[in-house]
């Protein structure tokens, strides 16, 4: 099977080139941050992929990043999808860098896929060669180092997560039991990069083995 790709729709992106003294002390913001960059997309997890590249790309830093509840399908709006994150750094320039970064990553490689042939089953077999500040923060691990960012429904997050685990000598930094806001669930697995790709294949072939028989054990 053929995996088809599932990309999500940016559906708004804004600066603040330089925000106001009540907002950055809500946003906890250092005093060099004087502006901020947002976006909101359809798909949270391939979001937050997203702001960690930023972080690579220009010296900015996430400073608010959410999943809405729900998902996509239930949003509040039009612009609202199932995540918004915010970058800030000392220049609108640098913003700006950081969010060029952010919707390239988006809608060139962030992606998450189909495990059956009606595209009802998605999920997220993603690897990190080399986290930003966001992601390895997250994950507890030395920023630079390599991250599998495993994602899928309910019990094929469950199953596959076992699987990834076994496959190559990685190690479970978070995980995410579901249901999260948007009822999936998964993990952070780090490794080398080897390793890291190994497990997320591994992770691939089990969800697709729950896809293909959901009630055989």
């Amino acid at each position: 099977m053929v995996l088809q790709p599932i990309k999500a729709d940016i559906l708004a992106v804004k600066m603040i080139p330089n925000v106001s003294p009540d907002l950055a002390k809500s946003l906890q913001l250092n005093p060099d941050q004087r502006s901020v960059g947002m976006l909101t997309c359809t798909i949270d997890d391939a979001g937050y992929t997203a702001i960690d590249e930023a972080t690579k790309k220009a010296l900015v830093e996430v400073v608010y990043a959410k999943s809405f509840y729900a998902g996509a399908a239930h949003a509040s709006g039009p612009l609202s999808g199932e995540f918004i994150g915010i970058i800030a750094g000392p220049s609108p320039a640098e913003v700006r860098s950081g969010l060029e970064a952010a919707i390239t990553m988006l809608e060139e490689e962030a992606f998450f896929y189909t495990a059956d042939e009606e595209g009802k089953i998605a999920f997220y077999p993603h690897v990190i060669s080399r986290t930003g500040s966001y992601l390895s923060s997250l994950a507890g691990i030395t920023e630079g180092e390599p991250l599998a960012y495993l994602i899928a429904p309910p019990i094929e997050s469950i199953f596959a997560v076992d699987a990834a685990l076994k496959a190559a000598d990685v190690e479970m930094k978070q995980w995410f039991g579901p249901p999260s806001e948007t009822n999936f669930g998964g993990a952070l697995l780090t490794g080398t990069q080897s390793a890291c790709t190994a497990a997320a294949e591994a992770f691939k072939e089990a969800v697709l083995s729950v896809a293909r028989q959901p009630r055989e054990f």
